[in-house]
């Protein structure tokens, strides 16, 4: 049996970094279905922060607005719309009425949730995305961090009583510090067991990476 760790660096506002997750998910799936003896192995999958805007405001400001102002009304309608086909053949449903701003907060729900164990920390990592990205929520509200964890299966007073005393920020400011030192400018950056892939790859390049790195412990 082979147990594969996988590091996902990413930032919550990130559009491919959620692609991703969608990919790497349908890849273990397919990994176990397919590949002989996969079906036997496991993985453990952790995220670590990034920010890809560390300008951005604390209080959030519509997305739409802010990505105009920064890559021009025109480029932002269309990379949108390639957004919107991409994530409907992943089955997400993006919408582009969010409120960006400083991903911190959200950051420090997601280290609070990995004492929580892989698994948690997955699924809370998974609400979040999908109450920013599907519907419509402002990254900087706690309101929206709380319920989303709780969604994922932390317990609301924690959450709140861990965002008021900025419980994790240490951990979360040293570990964006170690994904700069690494070399990461953009995100997600996936790490398989010391191997390092940038973007959201294709679900068979991450079976490929699977499947060769089984073979290497054969």
């Amino acid at each position: 049996m082979t147990n594969f760790n996988i590091k996902i660096i990413s930032d919550n506002v990130c559009p491919w970094c959620y692609v991703g997750k969608s990919r790497l998910d349908k890849a273990i799936a397919l990994y176990q279905k397919t590949v002989p003896a996969g079906k036997d192995d496991t993985f453990t999958v952790t995220w670590s922060p990034f920010y890809l805007d560390p300008t951005s405001p604390k209080q959030g400001v519509p997305l739409r607005e802010r990505m105009a102002q920064r890559f021009g009304p025109g480029r932002f309608d269309a990379m949108s719309a390639r957004l919107a086909q991409i994530g409907a053949g992943e089955g997400i449903r993006f919408s582009f009425d969010s409120r960006i701003g400083n991903t911190r907060d959200s950051h420090r729900v997601v280290a609070l949730a990995q004492a929580k164990g892989p698994e948690t920390q997955n699924r809370v990592v998974a609400e979040i995305m999908r109450s920013y990205f599907e519907e419509d929520g402002d990254i900087t509200s706690k309101d929206m961090l709380v319920q989303a964890a709780v969604k994922g299966g932390l317990e609301a007073g924690e959450v709140r009583a861990w965002l008021e005393s900025d419980g994790g920020g240490a951990q979360v400011d040293r570990e964006v510090q170690e994904a700069y030192a690494l070399g990461v400018s953009g995100v997600p950056h996936f790490v398989v067991d010391g191997q390092q892939l940038g973007g959201a790859q294709d679900v068979e390049a991450f079976v490929e990476v699977f499947a060769n790195i089984k073979e290497k412990r054969a």
